[in-house]
């Protein structure tokens, strides 16, 4: 597996939906109150996602229902365009993502393998030349010239499947759907994974089902509210679904993790409104190579005048463990006398030596003199995901070099 380049690149995808409170039932109603604006919510479908998916790496997404895997994977698919962040693909891509998708049901299934398989990439010739392999495989020979308004949803995800995998891509994406199929054709569809892993294809899966992340999965991804919640093993990622599932504690503790938590210390003198990280080029970014330089923003407004505060961030990896404690204590404690109504954005820049892996960042604002009172400390506001290639059980990727000395061998001087 070549790990340098990802076949899936995602960098602070965010996708959001405004939902209308009311409806306009009647073509009266629109010309009686043509001014009128309907009242919408605004759903955040997905919130900063950050992931790489390597080339040949069978992948899992799992999540509760509306926690945004299959916004994701339109995303990934091109249906929907991301709000804000950055999708990188490194090969051809077919997608099974909903049932019946670029199928016309006036027409037979012949037609539609061809039509389907001709939007998928494949030519109109080849396209043809493949019909027989894909009715063979979804075991349909006597319906072919049967119309799809007549097949059974077992039929149609079994037509959909076989089209998919005709296709020569690179990357597969696909959703649950496989669900409505019946256990014989759902293993068959289980043995066509294990032979297109094997053939070195990337692999994204939607699925509810623990076991067969279990199974197929090399690594899995949760996603709860539309935030990345765990990344990794996917016995572990498993584990944490069947939580969130179950536990109102591990739901309250997802939220907290990815939306930034509400729990805040301080007397209220200023308040931080605002933190983001920023890579080398001064980019808002959710994602930061190690081995660079980055930057943590935070914006804090004062309410009262307050003089010479301390500006500070505190970093934390995923077991809680600080690697990160930056302040101006040390270096400049005389910061100066802040109005209040005044705005001042402080700024921590550092090699980024950390190891891969997902951090939480603490910013917070205090106060001198006997002691360190808190002015607004905002825990665990918000992450930040660092990619790289380095293997190491240790906190930080420190560089290093290794040197052997000559030894002896069997007791004789080398």
């Amino acid at each position: 597996m070549n790990a340098a380049i990802p076949a899936v690149a995602v960098r602070g995808v965010s996708k959001t939906f405004e939902l209308p409170q009311e409806r306009v039932q009647t073509l009266k109603e629109r010309a009686l109150h043509p001014l009128r604006r309907t009242r919408t919510d605004t759903l955040h479908a997905l919130r900063d996602v950050s992931v790489d998916v390597q080339r040949g790496e069978f992948f899992g997404i799992v999540g509760r229902n509306g926690s945004g895997k299959s916004t994701l994977l339109k995303c990934l698919a091109g249906i929907y365009k991301a709000d804000r962040g950055n999708i990188y693909l490194d090969g051809r891509l077919s997608a099974f993502i909903e049932l019946g998708v670029g199928f016309s049901m006036d027409l037979p299934a012949r037609d539609n393998v061809i039509i389907n398989a001709t939007m998928l990439g494949l030519s109109p010739r080849e396209a043809r030349r493949r019909v027989d392999t894909v009715v063979d495989f979804a075991e349909l020979g006597q319906f072919v010239d049967l119309k799809l308004k007549n097949y059974s949803s077992g039929m149609l995800v079994r037509l959909a499947f076989a089209v998919m995998i005709q296709v020569d891509a690179d990357i597969l994406l696909i959703d649950e759907v496989l669900a409505v199929g019946d256990a014989a054709f759902q293993q068959k569809c289980f043995d066509e994974f294990v032979r297109i892993r094997e053939a070195g294809k990337t692999i994204l899966l939607v699925t509810h089902d623990m076991g067969a992340v279990h199974r197929f999965c090399d690594r899995a991804m949760l996603l709860e509210r539309g935030g990345l919640v765990a990344e990794g093993d996917p016995d572990d990622v498993g584990t944490r679904y069947l939580e969130l599932n179950f536990s109102e504690a591990a739901r309250n503790d997802a939220a907290k993790e990815q939306l930034g938590s509400t729990e805040r210390i301080g007397d209220g003198t200023a308040e931080i409104t605002d933190a983001w990280f920023e890579d080398e080029a001064g980019e808002r970014t959710g994602t930061v190579p190690s081995g660079g330089r980055t930057t943590f923003v935070a914006r804090v407004r004062f309410h009262r005048d307050t003089d010479d505060p301390l500006f500070g961030i505190v970093l934390q990896n995923d077991r809680k463990e600080t690697v990160l404690a930056a302040s101006n204590l040390w270096s400049n404690p005389a910061s100066g006398r802040f109005a209040a109504g005044r705005e001042a954005e402080y700024r921590v820049t550092f090699t980024n030596l950390l190891t891969p892996g997902r951090y939480q960042a603490t910013p917070a604002v205090a106060r001198q003199g006997g002691g360190i009172a808190w002015i607004d400390r905002r825990e665990r506001m918000l992450s930040l995901l660092v990619s790289g290639l380095a293997r190491t059980d240790a906190v930080v990727d420190l560089p290093y070099d290794v040197v052997i000395a000559p030894g002896t061998r069997e007791g004789v001087p080398s």
